[in-house]
């Protein structure tokens, strides 16, 4: 498999034509006559590149980013002292000009000729892609092959989307050094780009040309304006108000649209996320970046369908969402939370992993957040699993979504030892959107007519047109009004 260098990716990666340079001369780390300068000699005669690193700008479908892209063939990526100075000032660079930043590590880590130096300048990457972040500025990695030590342990690990090269060798401990220190190879199948997507290391394992169109969907909404935006006509809200029990009913339908159908049918430009980026999945829990009309958001939820398939929802899943709730904190994006789901996962892994805690940092995490917020209970809402994304700014419910302490069968048993007693406990527990509605958990009602599954299309259409209301609107209002409002709004509840 051919491999593209450097300046390949960046003209398969930019617009045409667009590349700048902002690389200067590399200062000469090494002694004269030494050989280690006969090595930097014959890398670049070899290589046409005078460090093992080029930064600069380019425009990305017309959108102008910094970035910051590895050259393996030069010493094997590694990078020194001249090499991470060149990157910092780029990650400044970028900061003050107020990029994004797309950054391509392809790189054995720390460059061995230079010692405890050249592995102590991760911290000053380091330092400048974390400011970078801090100033809420997007940073997209395309991890390649390979990518090993002390560069996947800093700057390549921190993105807030990251892609991957097919077939990729990504891991700390390259597997030639691994052999060489313990007698025995590293085991086959681990540190491959495939396999750290599986495990929700990286968001996505892609070529060049793909990473391109992946970069240019989620800068469409990670760097979206999130002012003077035009707010959409209010929606319609007339609704027949349903028994409990039919409602629930009807919202356990395997045909009725979930969020993943939601953002097929009713989203523009979305970028799907996996993982927690720090080893944990839950195929139940989706992530990703979308638009709902002209408003940009982070979008989490829980989709029942895979929910159904692969086990209830735990603590990885609401890790996941936790990784939404940061994300959008971080780049100050607003966040829709889809809730949908039969309940937790009752099990003892999931009472050793911690779903509890997970359950209660959910909690604390989303009602302190300092972005827009928006719930959207779209269908079941059972238990501290629906619980933990309600907390929003506000609340729209599906006419046939509800939220429950426990499934209403559950909630018999407790009651009379007997799931018989499910629907008159379904009544009695004002669990229905309009029970909601009237005690002020949820604000807005979106009717289905009679019923989501059998028109998805245009049920979809109006959840998001809906989420685009009530987005546009929380973005109008003073971040400070906004966290007030919010907290005033839980403090009040049954009062």
């Amino acid at each position: 498999m051919t491999r593209p260098d450097a300046r390949t990716l960046i003209g398969r990666v930019l617009d045409p034509d667009s590349w700048k340079s902002w690389d200067e001369p590399p200062a000469d780390p090494a002694e004269p006559g030494s050989p280690y300068a006969e090595e930097l000699r014959e890398a670049r005669a070899r290589t046409g590149y005078d460090e093992s690193v080029i930064t600069g700008e380019g425009t990305l479908d017309g959108r102008r980013v910094a970035v910051a892209v590895c050259e393996f063939s030069f010493l094997a990526g590694s990078i020194g002292v001249a090499a991470a100075e060149r990157l910092a000032r780029a990650v400044e660079r970028a900061t003050a000009e107020r990029l994004p930043l797309l950054a391509a590590p392809a790189s054995g880590g720390t460059r061995m000729q230079e010692g405890a130096l050249a592995f102590a300048q991760m911290v000053k990457i380091t330092a400048a892609v974390a400011a970078h972040r801090a100033a809420g500025l997007p940073y997209v990695v395309y991890l390649r092959h390979p990518t090993t030590g002390g560069v996947l342990a800093s700057w390549g690990s921190l993105g807030h989307v990251t892609a991957a090269e097919p077939g990729a060798l990504i891991g700390f401990l390259g597997p030639r050094v691994f052999e060489s220190l313990h007698g025995y190879p590293f085991p086959e199948g681990v540190q491959v780009s495939e396999n750290l997507y599986a495990h929700g290391l990286v968001d996505a394992v892609v070529s060049a040309e793909d990473a391109r169109e992946i970069a240019i969907r989620a800068l469409s909404v990670l760097c979206a304006p999130k002012n003077d935006l035009t707010r959409p006509p209010e929606p319609e809200e007339a609704i027949e108000n349903a028994e409990a029990w039919d409602a629930i009913t009807r919202s356990r339908r395997d045909d009725r649209p979930g969020v993943r159908t939601l953002l097929k049918l009713a989203a523009s430009d979305v970028t799907p996320l996996n993982g927690t980026g720090e080893g944990e999945n839950d195929p139940g829990v989706l992530l990703a970046l979308a638009r709902f009309g002209t408003v940009p958001a982070v979008v989490l939820g829980q989709d029942r369908r895979r929910l159904r398939a692969g086990g209830p929802l735990g603590p990885a899943g609401l890790r996941v969402a936790r990784r939404g709730m940061r994300l959008a904190s971080e780049l100050g994006l607003p966040l829709v939370t889809v809730i949908d789901t039969a309940g937790a996962a009752l099990s003892k892994a999931a009472e050793e992993r911690g779903l509890a805690a997970e359950i209660a940092r959910c909690l604390a995490d989303l009602v302190m957040l300092d972005a827009p917020t928006v719930c959207l209970l779209l269908g079941e809402g059972a238990g501290g699993a629906a619980l933990a994304l309600l907390p929003a700014d506000r609340v729209i419910c599906a006419q046939h979504g509800w939220l429950s302490p426990l499934p209403p069968e559950g909630a018999s048993a407790i009651l009379y030892r007997t799931v018989d007693f499910a629907p008159e406990i379904a009544a009695s527990q004002g669990v229905r959107a309009a029970d909601l509605k009237r005690d002020g958990i949820v604000d807005r009602i979106v009717p289905e007519r009679p019923d989501a599954a059998y028109e998805p299309v245009a049920f979809c259409r109006r959840v998001a047109g809906t989420l685009e209301y009530e987005i546009a609107g929380l973005l109008d209002r003073p971040p400070a009004d906004r966290m007030a409002a919010r907290l005033a709004r839980y403090r009040s509840l049954g009062s």
